[in-house]
């Protein structure tokens, strides 16, 4: 029983990622009928992201009361809620005001599944269930442009996603009784984890905030590196849009292809060796950017670029309750989670400005400076909560 709960909780990690690419897929879809200018996106993306951040900074206190398999379906059935309030949306106001459950959910769920898995299971999970939710993000854009492609309308790819997302929320309160028994094989530590500390005090553990800081310019690297390599191919490589456009996706490839080896690793390596590891094959990818190799050096140095990334996030994540006590990494993860949503959400628009105003060949410089600068961070956090543990 205790590995249908893992399936479940896989299942639950491509739930997440389902969501996360329909708006930039439909929108081009969507606006002309919303009658709004295509700029608008942003608008809805922001209050989506205004929510998770809301939802995963208060996580803790709420799944301090309720378990995190009562709040991770909550979380889903508030998504699954929002997801048909966008289908049956006949105006961009409606999708304002059906973007607000849409963030709540996202960040209270990713928070609490987390922290679970960081607490109850290897190292190689968190690698594989994220690999899952690239998983996710791969097929929502594939749903959507399904019902496209198929004489169907942009409410339909969200009405069908929030199908999968129903059922799913009804096999999470099917599975309950499993939850609570997980988390009872290992009382010591569901007793120490269930206690609330507050925002206050999390912040002022030593090494939190270095650790938010390091989540914040992961995403931003993660999150850049997605939103413009195709501009960059585009504008810096002289490389047709049409062209161009499929080359983007050796990033993510990377990303998927490299959590799931990462998760072999994980029994002959640390999290912080994994760590180290993902940080110097980032690099390795950014400079051969920089090398006069053309179009060819920006397919390898995404490819590395995307294969470094893929145990930076995961491993992070699971050495949570290593670095800061079981007692404290449901409060943390909240933390961390926030943060990387605001690295998500501010950082590549702050590129755009550089792109726009000065020139899109910032691209690499811009990637190396917040690498370096979360380096910096993560090594000081690990000398910080050396107290806590060793490496």
């Amino acid at each position: 029983m205790v590995h249908l709960l893992l399936a479940i909780i896989y299942i639950s990690f491509i739930s997440l990622g389902l969501p996360d690419g329909l708006l930039g897929a439909a929108w081009p879809s969507m606006y002309e009928g919303l009658n709004v200018p295509v700029s608008y996106a942003g608008v809805v993306s922001m209050i989506i992201s205004g929510g998770t951040i809301l939802s995963a900074l208060f996580s803790e206190r709420l799944i301090a009361k309720l378990g995190t398999g009562l709040v991770t379906a909550l979380s889903v059935a508030m998504t699954a809620v929002a997801l048909l309030g966008f289908s049956l949306s006949t105006g961009f106001w409606q999708l304002c005001l059906w973007g607000i459950p849409y963030g709540l959910g996202a960040g209270s769920v990713d928070a609490a599944l987390n922290n679970f898995v960081a607490l109850y299971y290897e190292s190689r999970h968190m690698s594989w269930l994220h690999c899952f939710w690239g998983v996710g993000c791969c097929t929502g854009p594939f749903v959507m442009s399904y019902f496209l492609t198929n004489g169907g309308v942009w409410s339909s790819g969200y009405c069908a996603i929030f199908v999968i997302q129903a059922v799913l929320t009804a096999m999470l309160i099917i599975s309950l009784p499993l939850w609570k028994k997980k988390a009872a094989e290992n009382s010591d530590v569901s007793d120490i984890s269930s206690q609330s500390l507050g925002l206050k005090k999390t912040l002022s553990i030593r090494g939190v905030k270095e650790a938010m800081l390091t989540f914040l310019c992961y995403c931003a690297v993660e999150s850049t590196a997605g939103l413009w390599a195709v501009s960059y191919i585009v504008f810096d490589k002289g490389v047709s849009a049409e062209e161009a456009a499929g080359l983007g996706s050796v990033f993510y490839l990377g990303i998927t292809v490299g959590r799931f080896l990462n998760g072999f690793l994980t029994d002959k390596f640390s999290d912080k060796q994994l760590i180290r590891a993902g940080v110097g094959i980032i690099g390795a990818g950014i400079i051969v950017m920089f090398l006069p190799f053309g179009l060819v050096g920006a397919v390898i140095g995404l490819s590395l670029a995307g294969l470094g990334c893929a145990p930076v996030y995961p491993c992070l994540i699971h050495a949570t309750p290593e670095c800061f006590g079981a007692e404290n990494s449901q409060a943390v993860i909240g933390v961390q989670m926030a943060c990387a949503y605001v690295g998500t959400t501010f950082m590549p628009p702050l590129f755009g400005l550089l792109a726009e105003n000065i020139s899109v060949s910032l691209f690499p410089w811009y990637l190396v400076a917040i690498l370096v600068l979360m380096f910096v961070l993560s090594e000081r956090k690990n000398r910080l909560t050396s107290h806590v543990t060793q490496d």
